[in-house]
């Protein structure tokens, strides 16, 4: 199994006896290059937590809580500034995060210590963590306002007001935050937001507000700012000129995702220098790019400079992408006494909804994968045939929105998680095996344009699953067949199973048999017959992984099909499969099999 990748930022290890050390080197092995040891050979305890706490992005110690604790508490700081602290118990078997659980990273660096260290277990005691409640500090956006009082509501149950101006795919809320979202507003009045008698309320906007004591606000990464700048533009005129321009059209720095400029600006000193202050990148485009934006104001300088006729509205605008609207038209610095040297203009990009289509593997819960698990938790919405919901329902956070429905309605099903997510929800379509794999992939993208965001989660699909328990079949070229004739003519299945037989390729079936489809598996069989031997190995896997699981190891002449149902997948080998130990086995090529 391969280790979880360490989370970003250096990693200090610290040990002090020597099984502390050993899990220390374990964890050095699966993170190479992302950790920095701290040995007590050339000091004591103390200084080496003192280096690491000073030098490192988080920091691991394998010593008791007590004893870190005493260690760390001169080095304090504050929230922002602390690294994450992990302790590690003598025996291994807990991973407690003792500090910056959130801000310093020590939560999820719990989670992945413990994934190293065989036996051991995260311990996070953070309050949304252990009640399953996205932190507002956890969703990688901008936060401000009154962030601990309305997280301490979302917590006890409190009623808190949802108000989202701009369209955000986040993820569960509980019950009691109600979407009281209104997106025809701007205002940025107290009441927009939530005032102190109003109630708690979680605003999300791009806008300047003034926030009460019970507001927190979330800045979604909607705005880009195009720049021009004149040859060695100062930057306090370029800064001064972004700032003013965001404040008189009440817009707020922190939903500035990126500057964008011509690609002839990009080492321009002013332009560097402000995107490092605003703390966002700085983006460019080449003239041709730029020079087929329709803009409202174009003009003859920047196209005599630079090639193009618009620089600092059209890098806006195509930096925000498709339906992105220009919200700050081109404006120029005023620096009094000379001629200005900056432009700037700004853009509001569409904020699109978010589906990811989910495989969650052949039923076991471990081999349902991390990012499967992620993907689930990231959801406000969750889209599935029931029996797949009732399997991964207690992953759901709590105020998950479950939209389940029975066999048949995949049309259905796909048609509306894209729905939600072009509603600007995010969404997680959950399908069995690899959603990829006759699942629930196909017809959603089917259903799925370009104005939503797509992401696919594999998954351990049924043909693998019964695989590994039937030994190695598939140690060579293979093909999957569903032998399901509802969506595909028989004649089209029978095409393709005649053309395995011939090619001599490894089948697994799908959907071999049911009650009223009971000749497909029959006739299959006698094509792949057709081609190869009667003591050709075949296994007949049934309920794969899960509860009444059973392998069978058989012979094509002697698989029986009244024992397949909807629930077996059935692999067929090829001519030089075989069977040993009771397993079958194909070889990874004929000219390795021969010279055995």
């Amino acid at each position: 199994m391969n280790a979880p990748n360490a989370p970003a930022g250096l990693i200090g290890l610290v040990s002090a006896t020597a099984a502390g050390r050993r899990a220390r080197d374990r964890l050095a092995a699966a993170w190479p290059g992302a950790v920095r040891v701290y040995g007590t050979g050339t000091g004591t305890v103390r200084e080496a937590v003192t280096r690491a706490f000073t030098e490192c992005d988080r920091l691991v110690c394998f010593l008791a809580t007590g004893a870190t604790v005493r260690l760390i508490a001169p080095l304090l700081g504050g929230k922002a500034d602390d690294p994450g602290v992990v302790c590690v118990d003598e025996a291994q078997r807990y991973a407690v995060a003792l500090l910056g659980g959130h801000a310093g990273g020590a939560n999820d660096l719990a989670h992945a210590v413990a994934e190293v260290l065989p036996g051991c277990r995260p311990v996070v005691t953070t309050a949304t963590d252990a009640a399953g409640v996205p932190g507002l500090d956890t969703l990688g956006l901008p936060v401000e306002g009154a962030v601990a009082a309305v997280s301490r509501a979302v917590l006890d149950g409190e009623p808190v007001r949802l108000v989202r101006h701009r369209a955000l795919p986040l993820p569960a809320l509980p019950p009691n935050v109600t979407d009281a979202t209104d997106n025809t507003t701007g205002s940025d009045e107290p009441g927009a937001g939530g005032s102190a008698d109003s109630g708690y309320a979680l605003l999300v906007t791009d806008r300047t507000v003034r926030p009460g004591d019970r507001t927190a606000v979330l800045r979604p990464p909607t705005l880009a700012v195009g720049v021009g700048a004149s040859r060695g533009a100062p930057t306090e005129e370029v800064t001064a000129l972004i700032e003013r321009s965001l404040a008189d059209a009440g817009l707020s720095p922190r939903s500035v995702s990126e500057l964008a400029t011509v690609e002839a600006k990009a080492d321009e000193e002013g332009l560097v220098e402000a995107a490092r202050r605003l703390g966002v990148p700085l983006r460019t485009y080449s003239a041709e790019e730029l020079a087929v934006v329709p803009v409202p104001h174009p003009s003859d300088a920047p196209l005599a400079a630079v090639g193009t006729p618009s620089v600092a509205e059209a890098a806006a605008l195509l930096a925000c992408g498709e339906g992105a609207e220009l919200v700050v038209p081109k404006r120029k610095s005023a620096p009094g006494g000379r001629p200005a040297m900056a432009t700037c203009a700004v853009a509001r990009r569409r904020l699109r909804g978010r589906l990811a289509v989910v495989g969650l593997g052949p039923g076991a819960r471990d081999l349902l994968t991390p990012r499967a698990r992620d993907e689930l938790r990231r959801a406000s919405v969750v889209v599935g045939l029931d029996q797949y919901v009732d399997q991964i329902r207690d992953l759901l956070r709590p105020g998950t929105r479950v939209l389940e429905s029975g066999l048949g309605a995949e049309e259905e099903r796909a048609r509306t998680a894209v729905a939600e997510a072009r509603a600007g929800h995010a969404v997680a379509l959950i399908g069995s095996g690899d959603a990829g794999v006759y699942a629930m992939a196909s017809p959603a993208l089917a259903e799925a344009s370009a104005d939503i965001d797509v992401v696919g989660v594999p998954g351990v699909t049924a043909a693998l699953a019964a695989a590994a328990l039937l030994g190695a079949p598939l140690g060579h070229d293979h093909v999957s067949i569903s032998l399901s004739d509802l969506h595909t003519p028989w004649e089209m299945i029978e095409r393709r199973v005649r053309a395995a037989a011939e090619s001599d390729l490894v089948v697994t079936f799908y959907n071999p048999r049911s009650r009223g489809r009971d000749w497909q598996l029959p006739k299959a069989l006698a094509l792949l017959a057709g081609h190869r031997p009667p003591h050709t190995p075949a296994g007949v896997v049934r309920n794969a992984s899960r509860p009444g699981e059973r392998a069978t190891v058989t012979t094509l002449g002697a698989l029986d099909p009244a024992t397949v149902d909807m629930m077996t997948v059935v692999t067929v080998g090829n001519t030089a499969t075989r069977t040993v130990a009771g397993r079958m086995v194909t070889p990874r090529g004929y000219r390795w099999q021969e010279t055995r």
